[in-house]
């Protein structure tokens, strides 16, 4: 057995060792006829971002076969709103490296999510995955580096609330059982995760946490680990699914939605990028940030105000990107400062050997870790298309990389450490920084502005910047925030009707 396989979670690399971008047509069918696979699932998302499923029974092995190759027909009018039903069609084709055990069906089944082609056998040109496909590949092509991307999902369980062990409300940040109640379905959920072939950093309770009308909710997280950008949207996509799953599975709920009500925390999909080159990072030079990864960020800041038209795209989304909240609103980016925009992390860039000094009875290594360094982007939220967000985000950074102006753009919008964008201390120097919009409506328009960021090279059609526009401005939100702030029961209303998407 490789040692570099024996103790991954995923099932299908345990057995066929190999990583699974290795993973071919004849390795899936060679493990669904030696483990007794006899179901198969296709996957694939529609507009919205939420995953869908083609359920197959295996006949036999030709027949598998033929499922894995020819793939299957389905009505792109249903899953796409800009498709026209005359000429609907459209294929899914499997993605083999995606593969893996579904971890909820008594009979033992395989699921694997799909590429979309047209009726020419073309990647089909507006499906958000393509799209993200073309973003990376242009990426790679033009500046002879590879992004790689890792999400932070927040959520919140609802559920009867309990009388014992109670916390603090909003105090919730990183708690244990029993005080957080839901540690073993964020466990278990991981444990599910993993198996499915997403690569988890770990899972913590969040801050938000409070008690209404017999229910208590409460905030979690699950952070992954920064991998190949499209892998790092694939296993959002997934963990989404499996999350809503299990939650019905225990007989919970649990919602994505970024705002559930006025004056609790709001839950986030932060980004973070690492960039690298041939397998390395370039995000250090000598323990400060390159000038490759402050062009990259400042490509952040140049498209801010457009890049919520992708990572917000629901009124919900701008009742968290509240003006003094921790939600970040100012165009700027920091080092370890949450308040900022796009942040910079700690990145084990100092030499000392933590390791040791908190065990000295071990030897001193010296490993450097400074290639776990990354930077985020904090506004964005799980209502998001996740492939059309990840998309986004590359054509920005790359915006960046090849502008001109980018390195000086990177020292204006710099906040130094430790000021807090938030504190009305600061005012003045939030007023002299670009805001984020405020509402769908705003955000269309910004996005109006800057859509040659992401046309350039034919990543996003024009067809599809002109339907996000009227997607977003059909909202019709400019008003929105300053109602709801006085109308709980119209979020309530709000939150009730939208808590199931993404």
């Amino acid at each position: 057995m490789n040692p570099k396989f024996s103790m991954n979670p995923n099932p299908l690399v345990q057995y066929l060792q190999k990583h699974p971008r290795e993973f071919t047509r004849e390795d899936l069918v060679r493990y669904c006829r030696e483990t007794g696979i006899r179901n198969l699932n296709f996957h694939y998302c529609g507009w919205g971002g939420r995953l869908k499923t083609l359920n197959f029974v295996i006949l036999n092995e030709e027949h598998l076969r033929t499922i894995l190759e020819a793939g299957e027909r389905v009505d792109g009018s249903s899953l796409f709103p800009f498709v026209q039903a005359g000429r609907s069609d459209l294929y899914v084709v499997p993605r083999y490296h995606t593969a893996f055990v579904n971890p909820f069906t008594e009979v033992p089944t395989l699921d694997i999510l799909c590429a979309y082609f047209d009726r020419d056998g073309q990647p089909f040109d507006s499906s958000p995955q393509h799209i993200l496909h073309k973003a990376i590949t242009t990426f790679r092509n033009r500046t002879g580096l590879n992004m790689e991307t890792m999400g932070e999902l927040e959520y919140y369980v609802v559920a009867p609330a309990e009388s014992l062990y109670q916390v603090a409300d909003q105090k919730g940040y990183h708690e244990s059982s029993p005080f957080n109640k839901f540690t073993h379905y964020r466990v278990e959920a991981m444990n599910m995760l993993a198996r499915c072939g997403a690569e988890i950093k770990y899972g913590h309770s969040e801050v938000g946490n409070f008690t209404a009308d017999g229910k208590v909710y409460e905030q979690n997280e699950i952070e992954f680990l920064p991998t190949d950008i499209e892998d790092a949207a694939d296993q959002l996509v997934i963990a989404k699914w499996v999350m809503r799953q299990l939650a019905y599975k225990y007989g919970v709920e649990v919602t994505f939605a970024p705002k559930i009500t006025v004056g609790k925390a709001g839950s986030g999909m932060h980004v973070h990028c690492r960039l690298t080159r041939d397998g390395e990072s370039a995000m250090l030079n000598n323990g400060t940030l390159t000038d490759e990864a402050r062009r990259a960020i400042a490509g952040w800041m140049m498209a801010g105000t457009s890049l919520p038209a992708f990572g917000n795209p629901h009124p919900l989304s701008f009742m968290r990107l509240v003006p003094h909240q921790e939600a970040p609103t100012s165009l700027c980016w920091s080092l370890s400062n949450r308040s900022a925009l796009v942040r910079v992390p700690l990145g084990w860039q100092s030499p000392m050997d933590m390791a040791y000094a908190a065990n000295p009875q071990e030897t001193p290594t010296g490993r450097d870790f400074s290639h776990k360094q990354t930077f985020e982007w904090r506004a964005s939220d799980a209502f998001a298309d996740t492939y059309l967000l990840m998309a986004a985000l590359c054509c920005a950074a790359r915006y960046g990389l090849e502008h001109e102006e980018a390195l000086e753009v990177a020292r204006r919008t710099y906040v130094e450490l430790g000021v807090n964008i938030h504190d009305h201390s600061n005012q003045q120097i939030q007023e002299a920084l670009e805001q984020l919009p405020a509402n769908c409506v705003e955000a269309a328009a910004e996005l109006e502005k800057d859509r040659a960021i992401y046309t350039a090279e034919g990543v996003f059609s024009d067809n599809i910047v002109d339907y996000t526009i009227r997607f977003l401005k059909a909202f019709d939100d400019e008003t929105l925030r300053q109602r709801m702030d006085s109308d709980v029961e119209a979020l309530k209303c709000l939150v009730s009707e939208s808590i199931n998407n993404g």
